[in-house]
């Protein structure tokens, strides 16, 4: 969805002579198109994420006929990969390591990304408990990819990430969505398939890729139908 300069100065709070200035600074993500500006929302999202700049609701809501189409657990994480022995001794090294080894297309700024997920962390923890993190930000992460992915990491050593049970996490599964909705849907199959004792149970043994993908089929048997 394109933004013009009067809509994301509504969504944003702020004056159209404001975005003006950050578009000639190069601060925010713009487009030129027939001689006027543009703004891609999903840019725009993780923009003012990063910059810690507040959003209307509005933002967040799907364009009128969004897909309802469900993307299987197991195919986004085959789409974005299963990786193993990420270094690092704090949330942020382990995170840079995460966004380099994320199967993301050529025009993502990883900079940015990482910036956006350590925001996230500093504003509370996304360790979930027994291990695990679910790095995202409060604004769901959402980029120019045609489907959801998910890229499951595992840590060479453990690292804190402040989770509830005072664990030290060792694996991480990153989201990346194309829509809100989409990455609303991937939360919640996984945070379901995490309840599953043979998919928790492969996950906090370090499985291998087929190992782990053949217990989320299985789960994913007993759910909704996705693709």
């Amino acid at each position: 969805m394109q933004l013009t300069v009067r809509e994301v100065a509504e969504l944003l709070s702020v004056s159209e002579k404001t975005i003006y200035r950050w578009v000639k600074d190069g601060s925010i993500p713009a487009y030129r198109v027939n001689e006027q500006y543009r703004f891609h929302r999903a840019e725009l999202l993780e923009w003012a994420t990063a910059k810690k700049i507040g959003v209307s609701p509005s933002l967040l809501e799907e364009p009128d006929g969004a897909s309802a189409q469900v993307t299987c657990l197991s195919a986004a994480i085959e789409a974005g990969g299963v990786v193993y022995r990420i270094t690092g001794n704090d949330k942020e090294t382990v995170l840079a390591g995460v966004v380099q080894a994320m199967h993301l297309p050529e025009e993502v700024d990883r900079g940015l990304l990482l910036r956006v997920l350590v925001a996230r962390e500093a504003m509370a923890s996304t360790g979930i408990g027994e291990g695990i993190a679910v790095p995202h930000v409060r604004n769901p992460i959402v980029l120019h990819v045609p489907k959801p992915s998910i890229t499951l990491c595992f840590l060479e050593t453990p690292v804190d990430f402040g989770a509830l049970d005072g664990q030290k996490v060792h694996c991480l599964f990153t989201l990346i969505s194309p829509t809100v909705r989409a990455h609303l849907q991937m939360l919640s199959r996984l945070a379901f398939s995490l309840r599953d004792p043979g998919f928790k149970a492969v996950i906090q043994r370090v499985g291998t890729r087929d190992e782990i993908l053949a217990e989320l089929r299985r789960v994913e048997a007993g759910m909704k139908k996705c693709t």
